[in-house]
């Protein structure tokens, strides 16, 4: 852009001093100067949006900016929650490995063994709550007959569910 105005201000200084006579010359640097007018009102008209094409990306720059700021933010609020949850759980983990322990201390052998091989089959549950007649394990309501068989059987007895094997534990709430 500055080249063409050079030219063009070179043009008209030519144009001024008279130094060119001949009329097609005159004729001819008048159209270079028009032509050049032209192309500097063009190149500046690119100038223009190229600016402001400049100023809008830099807008959306600083928009987006403001948005990964915040969405991360967000990400070390959620970190900081989750670590702070884990923590929770593993707390958790610690006082119940503890109880299980001194629970455990306290059965018969071959009980927590049967109940550690279940617990094993059945994704982590080897025993299951009798409730309203029906294996909290399986949610499967036992038959007639056995639940007359559990009613007979001493409260020490090992019962297990006919359907999942699983250790029944009776309540109040069983339902016999």
């Amino acid at each position: 852009m500055d080249q063409v105005r050079q030219r063009a201000t070179r043009d008209q200084q030519r144009l001024d001093s008279g130094a060119v006579t001949s009329p097609k010359d005159l004729e001819n640097l008048q159209r270079e100067i028009t032509s050049l007018a032209k192309r500097q009102g063009d190149l500046e008209d690119v100038v223009l949006e190229v600016m402001e094409r400049r100023e809008s990306a830099q807008e959306r720059v600083a928009e987006l900016t403001e948005r990964v700021t915040s969405v991360q933010s967000k990400i070390d609020d959620a970190t900081a929650r989750r670590d702070a949850a884990f923590e929770q759980i593993d707390g958790e983990v610690a006082t119940v490995t503890k109880e299980r322990e001194v629970v455990a201390g306290s059965l018969p052998a071959d009980l927590l063994k049967l109940y550690d091989k279940l617990r094993g089959q059945q994704g982590g549950v080897g025993a299951a709550k009798l409730y309203a007649r029906s294996c909290q394990g399986c949610r499967q309501e036992l038959a007639i007959t056995e639940l007359a068989e559990i009613r007979k059987a001493a409260p020490d007895t090992v019962i297990r569910c006919e359907n999942c094997r699983r250790i029944l534990v009776r309540t109040s709430e069983s339902g016999l």
